[in-house]
Protein backbone atom coordinates (compact mmCIF):
# COMPACT_ATOMS: atom_id res chain seq x y z
CA UNK A 1 0.00 0.00 0.00
CA UNK A 2 2.79 2.36 0.89
CA UNK A 3 4.44 1.77 -2.50
CA UNK A 4 1.15 2.44 -4.28
CA UNK A 5 0.75 5.70 -2.39
CA UNK A 6 4.29 6.72 -3.27
CA UNK A 7 3.69 5.91 -6.94
CA UNK A 8 0.44 7.88 -6.91
CA UNK A 9 2.15 10.82 -5.22
CA UNK A 10 5.00 10.74 -7.74
CA UNK A 11 2.49 10.66 -10.59
CA UNK A 12 0.68 13.68 -9.17
CA UNK A 13 3.95 15.56 -8.76
CA UNK A 14 4.93 14.73 -12.35
CA UNK A 15 1.52 15.78 -13.66
CA UNK A 16 1.78 19.04 -11.73
CA UNK A 17 5.23 19.67 -13.16
CA UNK A 18 3.95 19.07 -16.71
CA UNK A 19 1.00 21.42 -16.17
CA UNK A 20 3.26 24.09 -14.70
CA UNK A 21 5.78 23.77 -17.53
CA UNK A 22 3.03 24.08 -20.14
CA UNK A 23 1.61 27.15 -18.42
CA UNK A 24 5.00 28.89 -18.53
CA UNK A 25 6.06 27.64 -21.96
CA UNK A 26 6.21 30.75 -24.19
CA UNK A 27 4.98 30.13 -27.73
CA UNK A 28 4.73 33.65 -29.12
CA UNK A 29 7.25 34.54 -31.81
CA UNK A 30 8.67 38.01 -32.20
CA UNK A 31 6.36 40.04 -34.41
CA UNK A 32 8.18 41.94 -37.12
CA UNK A 33 5.94 43.99 -39.38
CA UNK A 34 6.98 46.24 -42.21
CA UNK A 35 5.52 49.69 -41.71
CA UNK A 36 2.84 49.59 -44.35
CA UNK A 37 -0.18 51.83 -44.73
CA UNK A 38 -3.36 49.81 -44.50
CA UNK A 39 -6.16 50.03 -47.04
CA UNK A 40 -9.48 49.53 -45.26
CA UNK A 41 -11.29 48.72 -48.49
CA UNK A 42 -8.87 45.95 -49.39
CA UNK A 43 -8.99 44.80 -45.77
CA UNK A 44 -12.77 44.48 -45.92
CA UNK A 45 -12.37 42.42 -49.09
CA UNK A 46 -9.86 40.16 -47.35
CA UNK A 47 -12.18 39.82 -44.35
CA UNK A 48 -14.86 38.48 -46.69
CA UNK A 49 -12.39 36.15 -48.36
CA UNK A 50 -11.15 34.89 -44.99
CA UNK A 51 -14.61 34.19 -43.60
CA UNK A 52 -14.34 36.75 -40.80
CA UNK A 53 -17.81 38.14 -41.42
CA UNK A 54 -19.50 34.75 -41.57
CA UNK A 55 -17.77 33.30 -38.50
CA UNK A 56 -17.95 36.35 -36.25
CA UNK A 57 -21.44 37.65 -37.05
CA UNK A 58 -24.39 35.83 -35.47
CA UNK A 59 -26.78 36.56 -38.32
CA UNK A 60 -29.23 33.89 -37.18
CA UNK A 61 -29.89 35.92 -34.03
CA UNK A 62 -29.55 39.37 -35.62
CA UNK A 63 -26.16 39.85 -34.02
CA UNK A 64 -24.12 42.97 -34.71
CA UNK A 65 -21.37 42.67 -37.35
CA UNK A 66 -18.26 40.97 -35.98
CA UNK A 67 -19.65 40.87 -32.42
CA UNK A 68 -19.10 37.10 -32.27
CA UNK A 69 -21.23 34.41 -30.70
CA UNK A 70 -21.46 32.00 -33.66
CA UNK A 71 -21.38 28.40 -32.41
CA UNK A 72 -19.09 25.78 -33.94
CA UNK A 73 -20.01 22.36 -32.52
CA UNK A 74 -17.23 19.77 -32.80
CA UNK A 75 -16.36 16.43 -31.24
CA UNK A 76 -14.07 18.33 -28.86
CA UNK A 77 -16.82 20.66 -27.64
CA UNK A 78 -18.60 23.78 -28.88
CA UNK A 79 -16.51 26.79 -29.74
CA UNK A 80 -17.92 30.31 -29.99
CA UNK A 81 -16.41 33.04 -32.14
CA UNK A 82 -15.23 36.04 -30.11
CA UNK A 83 -16.11 39.70 -30.38
CA UNK A 84 -13.87 41.41 -32.96
CA UNK A 85 -15.38 44.89 -32.76
CA UNK A 86 -13.43 47.91 -31.54
CA UNK A 87 -14.96 47.79 -28.06
CA UNK A 88 -12.09 48.25 -25.60
CA UNK A 89 -13.46 45.91 -22.92
CA UNK A 90 -15.20 43.17 -24.89
CA UNK A 91 -13.60 43.40 -28.33
CA UNK A 92 -10.13 44.13 -29.69
CA UNK A 93 -10.22 47.88 -29.15
CA UNK A 94 -7.23 47.76 -26.80
CA UNK A 95 -5.06 45.72 -29.17
CA UNK A 96 -2.11 47.00 -31.16
CA UNK A 97 -1.45 46.02 -34.76
CA UNK A 98 1.28 43.69 -33.50
CA UNK A 99 -1.22 42.05 -31.13
CA UNK A 100 -3.50 41.57 -34.12
CA UNK A 101 -0.72 40.11 -36.28
CA UNK A 102 0.30 37.72 -33.50
CA UNK A 103 -3.26 36.53 -33.05
CA UNK A 104 -4.00 36.10 -36.76
CA UNK A 105 -0.73 34.58 -37.96
CA UNK A 106 0.48 32.82 -34.81
CA UNK A 107 -2.74 31.92 -33.01
CA UNK A 108 -1.53 33.56 -29.80
CA UNK A 109 -3.47 36.05 -27.68
CA UNK A 110 -1.97 39.35 -26.48
CA UNK A 111 -1.52 37.61 -23.10
CA UNK A 112 0.51 34.83 -24.70
CA UNK A 113 -2.18 32.14 -24.54
CA UNK A 114 -2.79 29.80 -27.50
CA UNK A 115 -6.04 29.99 -29.38
CA UNK A 116 -7.87 26.78 -30.17
CA UNK A 117 -7.30 25.75 -33.80
CA UNK A 118 -11.02 26.14 -34.47
CA UNK A 119 -9.64 29.58 -35.35
CA UNK A 120 -7.92 28.81 -38.70
CA UNK A 121 -4.64 30.55 -37.94
CA UNK A 122 -2.66 27.66 -39.53
CA UNK A 123 -3.98 29.03 -42.84
CA UNK A 124 -3.69 32.72 -41.92
CA UNK A 125 0.03 32.27 -41.35
CA UNK A 126 0.30 32.88 -45.10
CA UNK A 127 -1.02 36.44 -44.86
CA UNK A 128 1.52 39.09 -45.84
CA UNK A 129 2.42 42.18 -43.84
CA UNK A 130 0.32 44.21 -46.29
CA UNK A 131 -2.62 41.88 -45.70
CA UNK A 132 -2.28 42.40 -41.96
CA UNK A 133 -2.09 46.18 -42.38
CA UNK A 134 -5.17 46.18 -44.59
CA UNK A 135 -7.20 43.91 -42.30
CA UNK A 136 -6.22 45.99 -39.29
CA UNK A 137 -7.32 49.18 -41.06
CA UNK A 138 -10.66 47.56 -41.89
CA UNK A 139 -11.28 46.33 -38.35
CA UNK A 140 -10.65 49.84 -37.03
CA UNK A 141 -13.78 50.97 -38.89
CA UNK A 142 -16.06 48.48 -37.10
CA UNK A 143 -18.33 50.16 -34.52
CA UNK A 144 -17.74 48.98 -30.93
CA UNK A 145 -20.25 46.51 -29.49
CA UNK A 146 -20.08 45.75 -25.77
CA UNK A 147 -21.17 42.13 -26.13
CA UNK A 148 -19.00 39.76 -24.06
CA UNK A 149 -17.48 36.84 -25.92
CA UNK A 150 -19.04 33.54 -24.88
CA UNK A 151 -16.95 31.01 -22.97
CA UNK A 152 -15.93 27.99 -24.97
CA UNK A 153 -17.92 24.90 -23.97
CA UNK A 154 -15.05 22.45 -24.03
CA UNK A 155 -14.80 19.53 -21.56
CA UNK A 156 -11.63 18.42 -19.79
CA UNK A 157 -8.90 17.76 -20.88
CA UNK A 158 -9.49 20.04 -23.89
CA UNK A 159 -10.54 22.84 -21.56
CA UNK A 160 -6.91 23.06 -20.41
CA UNK A 161 -5.95 25.79 -22.85
CA UNK A 162 -2.20 25.45 -22.36
CA UNK A 163 -2.47 21.87 -23.56
CA UNK A 164 -2.97 23.32 -27.04
CA UNK A 165 0.73 24.11 -26.97
CA UNK A 166 1.46 20.40 -27.35
CA UNK A 167 -0.91 20.23 -30.33
CA UNK A 168 0.87 23.18 -31.90
CA UNK A 169 4.30 21.60 -31.36
CA UNK A 170 3.22 18.47 -33.25
CA UNK A 171 0.90 19.79 -35.94
CA UNK A 172 1.41 23.52 -36.55
CA UNK A 173 3.68 24.13 -39.47
CA UNK A 174 5.35 27.43 -40.33
CA UNK A 175 4.28 28.88 -43.57
CA UNK A 176 4.56 32.26 -45.22
CA UNK A 177 3.28 31.85 -48.76
CA UNK A 178 5.86 31.08 -51.44
CA UNK A 179 4.82 31.06 -55.10
CA UNK A 180 5.34 27.82 -56.99
CA UNK A 181 8.08 28.27 -59.61
CA UNK A 182 7.00 27.47 -63.13
CA UNK A 183 3.31 28.19 -62.43
CA UNK A 184 1.38 31.18 -63.73
CA UNK A 185 0.56 34.23 -61.66
CA UNK A 186 -3.13 33.30 -61.77
CA UNK A 187 -2.46 29.72 -60.59
CA UNK A 188 -0.33 31.01 -57.70
CA UNK A 189 -2.96 33.60 -56.80
CA UNK A 190 -5.52 30.80 -56.60
CA UNK A 191 -3.22 28.69 -54.45
CA UNK A 192 -2.63 31.62 -52.10
CA UNK A 193 -6.39 32.15 -51.67
CA UNK A 194 -7.25 28.45 -51.25
CA UNK A 195 -4.38 27.60 -48.89
CA UNK A 196 -4.35 30.96 -47.15
CA UNK A 197 -7.22 33.30 -46.30
CA UNK A 198 -10.07 31.22 -47.76
CA UNK A 199 -8.84 28.17 -45.77
CA UNK A 200 -10.69 25.70 -48.00
CA UNK A 201 -8.78 22.81 -46.49
CA UNK A 202 -10.32 23.48 -43.07
CA UNK A 203 -13.48 21.74 -44.29
CA UNK A 204 -12.35 19.81 -47.36
CA UNK A 205 -9.47 17.90 -45.73
CA UNK A 206 -10.03 14.96 -43.33
CA UNK A 207 -8.69 15.21 -39.80
CA UNK A 208 -6.96 12.76 -37.49
CA UNK A 209 -7.81 11.77 -33.91
CA UNK A 210 -6.35 15.05 -32.62
CA UNK A 211 -8.37 17.24 -34.96
CA UNK A 212 -5.36 18.09 -37.14
CA UNK A 213 -5.63 18.02 -40.90
CA UNK A 214 -4.25 14.95 -42.67
CA UNK A 215 -2.02 16.88 -45.02
CA UNK A 216 -1.35 13.85 -47.19
CA UNK A 217 -5.09 13.89 -48.03
CA UNK A 218 -5.31 17.63 -48.74
CA UNK A 219 -8.67 18.57 -50.27
CA UNK A 220 -9.82 14.93 -50.43
CA UNK A 221 -13.05 15.76 -48.60
CA UNK A 222 -14.18 15.24 -45.02
CA UNK A 223 -17.10 13.90 -43.02
CA UNK A 224 -18.43 14.67 -39.54
CA UNK A 225 -18.26 18.42 -40.02
CA UNK A 226 -20.21 20.74 -37.69
CA UNK A 227 -23.99 20.37 -38.02
CA UNK A 228 -23.52 17.02 -39.75
CA UNK A 229 -22.16 18.51 -42.97
CA UNK A 230 -20.00 16.55 -45.40
CA UNK A 231 -17.41 18.29 -47.56
CA UNK A 232 -16.77 16.60 -50.92
CA UNK A 233 -13.30 16.18 -52.39
CA UNK A 234 -12.17 19.18 -54.40
CA UNK A 235 -8.94 17.80 -55.83
CA UNK A 236 -8.39 18.45 -59.52
CA UNK A 237 -9.10 14.80 -60.31
CA UNK A 238 -12.38 14.75 -58.37
CA UNK A 239 -13.58 18.04 -59.84
CA UNK A 240 -12.77 17.02 -63.41
CA UNK A 241 -14.39 13.61 -62.93
CA UNK A 242 -17.55 15.43 -61.85
CA UNK A 243 -17.59 17.58 -64.96
CA UNK A 244 -16.45 20.90 -63.48
CA UNK A 245 -14.77 23.45 -65.70
CA UNK A 246 -13.03 26.67 -64.75
CA UNK A 247 -16.06 28.67 -65.87
CA UNK A 248 -18.69 26.58 -64.04
CA UNK A 249 -16.65 26.45 -60.84
CA UNK A 250 -16.05 30.20 -60.79
CA UNK A 251 -19.75 30.80 -61.50
CA UNK A 252 -20.83 28.46 -58.69
CA UNK A 253 -18.55 30.24 -56.23
CA UNK A 254 -20.04 33.56 -57.31
CA UNK A 255 -23.72 32.61 -57.31
CA UNK A 256 -24.07 29.34 -55.44
CA UNK A 257 -25.70 27.79 -58.52
CA UNK A 258 -24.36 24.42 -59.69
CA UNK A 259 -24.07 23.36 -63.35
CA UNK A 260 -27.21 21.19 -63.02
CA UNK A 261 -29.26 24.11 -61.70
CA UNK A 262 -29.15 23.00 -58.06
CA UNK A 263 -27.59 25.24 -55.41
CA UNK A 264 -25.02 24.84 -52.68
CA UNK A 265 -26.57 24.08 -49.31
CA UNK A 266 -25.39 23.92 -45.71
CA UNK A 267 -22.05 25.46 -44.82
CA UNK A 268 -21.00 25.89 -48.45
CA UNK A 269 -24.09 27.96 -49.08
CA UNK A 270 -23.00 30.25 -46.24
CA UNK A 271 -19.46 30.40 -47.63
CA UNK A 272 -20.83 31.69 -50.93
CA UNK A 273 -23.37 34.05 -49.36
CA UNK A 274 -20.94 35.69 -46.93
CA UNK A 275 -17.65 35.21 -48.71
CA UNK A 276 -16.99 34.10 -52.27
CA UNK A 277 -19.95 36.01 -53.73
CA UNK A 278 -18.00 39.19 -52.93
CA UNK A 279 -14.81 38.13 -54.71
CA UNK A 280 -13.74 39.56 -58.03
CA UNK A 281 -14.10 37.54 -61.21
CA UNK A 282 -10.31 37.48 -61.45
CA UNK A 283 -9.94 35.88 -58.01
CA UNK A 284 -12.73 33.39 -58.65
CA UNK A 285 -11.01 32.39 -61.90
CA UNK A 286 -7.72 32.07 -60.00
CA UNK A 287 -9.32 29.75 -57.44
CA UNK A 288 -10.76 27.59 -60.20
CA UNK A 289 -7.47 27.58 -62.06
CA UNK A 290 -5.61 26.30 -59.00
CA UNK A 291 -8.20 23.73 -57.92
CA UNK A 292 -8.45 22.29 -61.44
CA UNK A 293 -4.68 22.63 -61.86
CA UNK A 294 -5.14 24.32 -65.19
CA UNK A 295 -3.22 27.24 -66.65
Amino acid sequence: MRKLLLVAFAALVLAGAVVASLAYWPISETVQLDEKTGDAGRGAYLARMAGCIACHTDSANNGAPLAGGVALPTEFGTFYSPNLTTDVEEGIGSWSRKDFARAVRQGVSPEGKPYYPAFPYPFYRRLTDQDIADLWAAFQTVPPVATPSREQEVPFPFSFRDGVKLWRAVFLKPGPFKPEPGKSERWNRGRYIVEGPAHCGACHTPRNFAGARQVELKLHGAEDLPDGDVAPPITAEALLDNGWSRQTLAYALKTGVLPDGDVFGGSMGEVVRDGTAFLTDEDLSAIATYLLDQE
